[in-house]
């Protein structure tokens, strides 16, 4: 048990370390490892989720999604922007080496993580995140 809880940790501290990386390089996405430290740290200790929840980290890329409210427009562009160039890449990667089959399949991954972003994660808009202090409802 105590060794489950140790890699879960370690798993934690890696999806903090790339998905601050992620939040200062545009072509690592943050919000994928932050979602995978968010998932860790609940899973290993109560200590290290609240202190990673309470972070700006967190609370600049991830959220307003875990609470179910969306994510604003930047966000939505900027993650699809990221995962679009580094999906061509790897198709082009594997084209170059005549390898078909597989870029077909990341092409429909591609597409659905499109369709979801546009149409199933809803769109928060830039001043609910900014008067979310405030009493406006």
């Amino acid at each position: 048990m105590k060794i489950k809880k140790i890699l879960w940790i370690v798993l934690g501290c890696i999806g903090v370390g790339f998905g601050a990386v992620g939040a200062v390089l545009p072509m690592l996405p943050a919000f994928p490892f932050l979602l995978l430290a968010a998932f860790s740290f609940a899973k290993s200790s109560e200590k290290l989720h609240t202190w990673f929840i309470n972070t700006k980290l967190y609370k600049k890329n991830l959220e307003s999604y875990v609470q179910g409210r969306g994510m604003t427009w930047a966000t939505k562009i900027r993650i699809m922007i990221t995962v679009t160039v580094l999906m061509a890449f790897s198709c082009v990667m594997m084209l170059l080496k005549a390898v078909y089959i597989p870029c077909v399949i990341l092409g429909g991954v591609w597409l659905f993580h499109i369709i979801y972003f546009i149409f199933f994660v809803k769109t928060l808009k830039e001043e609910a995140l900014s008067s979310k202090g405030k009493n406006h409802g």
